[in-house]
């Protein structure tokens, strides 16, 4: 039961849903603007409806993942595993050569599924990063950060922990590009035509 419920969160991460959502829209999302399959990209490419579908398919990925997780296992370790491995499923898709998004919006949805609160505040700081800076690169950072401080100060359980500290340093692992173009000013702004 353990090895199968694994084994579907990476492939439940694996579904390349910025893929599928522009082709229904006749576009390989790959070929455009920064080549990446996930929300931010959609977005820039295809408008916000689209957008916004590809962020929520993304995101239920991660909170699936954890309620089922949590129904069949229950174990808390296991339980991080699974949030753990669906978002490796997106940054590293079986489907796409193992070139997948950034981790974010899975990692929203694997939050979502262990502090709803933390959620909120995560989402509230990155709605306001956002508005400030239009950057959705660093709006993501740092509502990841803020999600990490948030389990530190509360004191979650160490399990809760690990996946919050492993999580963000994935994300801004992923990240690295962005960060170049960030510190170069070169980062192109949501909502800002060139």
């Amino acid at each position: 039961m353990i090895f199968l419920v694994l084994l579907s969160a990476y492939l439940l991460g694996s579904i390349p849903f910025g893929l599928i959502i522009g082709r229904l829209w006749k576009i390989d999302v790959r070929q455009h603007g920064s080549g990446n399959i996930g929300a931010t990209n959609v977005f820039r490419i295809l408008g916000p409806v689209p957008g916004v579908i590809v962020f929520v398919l993304d995101m239920l990925k991660g909170y699936v993942s954890i309620l089922l997780a949590s129904q069949l296992i229950g174990d808390p370790w296991l339980i991080i595993a699974t949030g753990l491995i669906v978002i490796l499923g997106h940054m590293f898709p079986l489907f796409l050569k193992f070139k997948g998004g950034r981790g974010v919006a899975t990692g929203v949805g694997v939050l979502l599924g262990l502090s709803p609160l933390t959620f909120l505040i995560a989402m509230s700081t990155f709605v306001l990063v956002l508005f400030v800076t239009r950057y959705v690169s660093l709006s993501s950072m740092l509502a990841t950060i803020v999600a990490a401080i948030i389990f530190f100060i509360t004191k979650k359980p160490l399990p809760y922990l690990t996946i919050v500290v492993v999580g963000t340093l994935l994300i801004i692992w992923k990240h690295r590009p962005n960060i170049h173009r960030l510190l170069n000013k070169t980062e192109p702004k949501i909502g800002v035509k060139k």
